[in-house]
């Protein structure tokens, strides 16, 4: 879970988790104190963020027990570009138009995408979690496992605060630390949350304006090519083994087509456009996409190629 992949939301803490064992987090605390102090995080923010919290025992049950991933693409697909989800997002796509539009003038990416992202995250602010990052980071920090990592993301949380972008008790997101409508984890919001509206804090919670042009902002720093597809679904030639595909080469469209392949649909793949790599859902039982270069920069958004592949087609189906 790298820093600048945002984590989706996860449910609001059970109210009956299970003791912990808290031996040591005192100390822990304090050796932060001391850190944060000596990077110039005030001391009335460190006594407000950190003065009262403990360990969350249902942040290391969520964090021990993700669940593997065992749904098929096609199940995957339709659970998550689900006919509510893509009429939800056609409504927040209307409600948002003038600042969507405001936005790509800015940083020339496809306002589809922004809200294709927005719903798959949170959708579309509705679940943005119910966790407090400041204890939850401290709790993966304190527990050991991950501990250079969530420290990290701990301390950028702390600069967050002091430099009044939000205050302790909104700063809140997913057990892992991500937050607000975009996921961003601390050290993701230092890197790329943006002001939009000027009024002098990056507001990733509250204000829609923010939220979804650090979104777009994340994805033009990625690499987003304006104008440009994501993926194209295609049908292979015969003889194509999607148990031993190759991901890695890429090839113009002219080369694909000589190899034997078109759209779906069966129509000729275009004669022109950017180079193209096989994009293979993870078990899936036949679809395959030619994707484009924003197909990766939507993975460096989120890596899994289930979820690049999804943020697309409910782009498509948005707007």
């Amino acid at each position: 879970m790298p820093a600048a992949r945002p984590v989706a939301a996860a449910p609001t803490p059970a109210p009956d988790a299970p003791a912990l064992d808290t031996t040591g987090f005192d100390t822990f605390l304090a050796g932060v104190r001391a850190d944060a102090g000596r990077a110039g995080v005030s001391q009335a923010i460190l006594q407000r963020a950190l003065g009262n919290i403990r360990p969350l025992p249902r942040v290391l049950e969520l964090d021990r027990k993700q669940p593997e991933g065992v749904l098929t693409w096609e199940q995957y697909r339709d659970r998550i570009v689900s006919s509510t989800r893509i009429e939800n997002g056609r409504r927040a796509y209307a409600e948002n138009r003038a600042l969507l539009q405001s936005i790509e003038a800015r940083y020339n990416v496809s306002p589809r995408v922004i809200v294709a992202i927005w719903g798959m995250e949170t959708n579309y602010g509705s679940n943005t979690g119910g966790f407090n990052v400041v204890e939850a980071l401290a709790t993966l920090a304190w527990e050991g496992r991950r501990a250079e990592f969530f420290r990290k993301e701990l301390m950028a949380s702390l600069r967050i605060l002091d430099a009044g972008h939000v205050t302790p008790e909104r700063m809140q997101g997913s057990w892992a630390g991500a937050m607000g409508h975009p996921q961003f984890m601390p050290t993701s919001f230092e890197r790329l949350a943006v002001d939009f509206d000027g009024d002098g804090h990056r507001d990733i919670w509250d204000n829609k304006a923010d939220a979804l042009a650090s979104i777009a902002n994340y994805l033009a720093r990625s690499g987003w090519q304006e104008g440009q597809g994501w993926a194209i679904e295609a049908r292979p030639p015969a003889g194509f083994d999607i148990q031993r595909v190759d991901t890695e080469s890429k090839r113009s469209m002219a080369e694909w087509s000589r190899l034997g392949w078109r759209r779906a649909d069966g129509s000729p793949l275009p004669a022109s456009g950017p180079e193209a790599s096989l994009a293979v859902p993870t078990r899936s039982s036949g679809q395959v996409f030619l994707g484009l270069p924003n197909l990766r920069v939507i993975r460096r958004y989120n890596s899994p190629m289930n979820y690049g592949l999804a943020v697309g087609l409910l782009a498509n189906s948005v707007a």
